[in-house]
């Protein structure tokens, strides 16, 4: 199916999902994650109403910057090292992987010289697994209080990648476990930090993150096709 077809299918299964849950659709996003896709497919998918996607590589996201003129708003998910920020400070909306002190600092420093708040989220690794990035579930908690501290950071929530099972339903334990730590940290009340968005679900899985609070869901294969 085309781009437009699947965009058209998976908002349609977001929707469901919301519904079962008792949620608001427009409750969740879909962040259409383009890593590995060429320019010409965001725009299509841009044209076909999806505003908002996500790049895991800082090496494809700086040119995708520069060729996609269309009004995107762009996300960085994936792993991200300290010292590639500079290279797309002030042109993304949010983080989703602030998973350390040093890093939290860098954004803050690279968003402060241009008199800017950056949005971000932090990437918790609630499985606890040894190949995915992520604070633990305490280290979660001491990192939003520092982050809160940086006048150039807005922590908007949490993100989790759970580990990748071929039955969409066992990973919704994990996800309910971000979801409680979300609540957790709410309830602390820490000044300047909010915990409204929770990002979690892909395209194998994100019905079941719906169901348990997601409000990003990062899908690209479903929309993309296989890479």
């Amino acid at each position: 199916m085309s781009i437009s077809a699947n965009l058209a299918q998976i908002k349609e299964r977001i929707r469901a999902a919301a519904e079962k849950a008792d949620r608001d659709p427009a409750s969740v996003s879909l962040v259409a994650v383009s890593k590995t896709r060429p320019a010409a497919d965001i725009v299509a998918a841009f044209q076909a109403g999806q505003t908002v996607f996500g790049e895991n590589y800082i090496q494809e996201l700086v040119p995708k910057l520069a060729e996609v003129r269309e009004p995107v708003q762009w996300h960085v998910i994936g792993h991200l090292q300290s010292n590639k920020v500079k290279y797309f400070a002030g042109q993304v909306a949010m983080i989703h992987s602030v998973d350390r002190i040093s890093l939290a600092q860098e954004i803050d420093r690279q968003w402060g010289k241009l008199g800017r708040v950056c949005d971000v989220l932090i990437q918790v690794n609630i499985s606890g697994e040894a190949t995915k990035s992520g604070t633990t579930e305490t280290g979660a908690m001491q990192l939003v209080r520092v982050c809160a501290l940086l006048p150039n950071i807005r922590v908007k929530g949490l993100m989790t990648m759970p580990p990748f099972f071929d039955a969409p339903e066992a990973a919704r334990p994990y996800f309910a476990e971000l979801r409680r730590l979300s609540e957790a940290v709410a309830a602390e009340r820490i000044a300047g930090v909010e915990m409204s968005e929770l990002s979690m679900g892909m395209s194998g899985d994100f019905e079941a993150a719906i169901q348990e609070g997601a409000t990003l869901v990062r899908i690209g294969t479903a929309i993309f096709g296989e890479r």
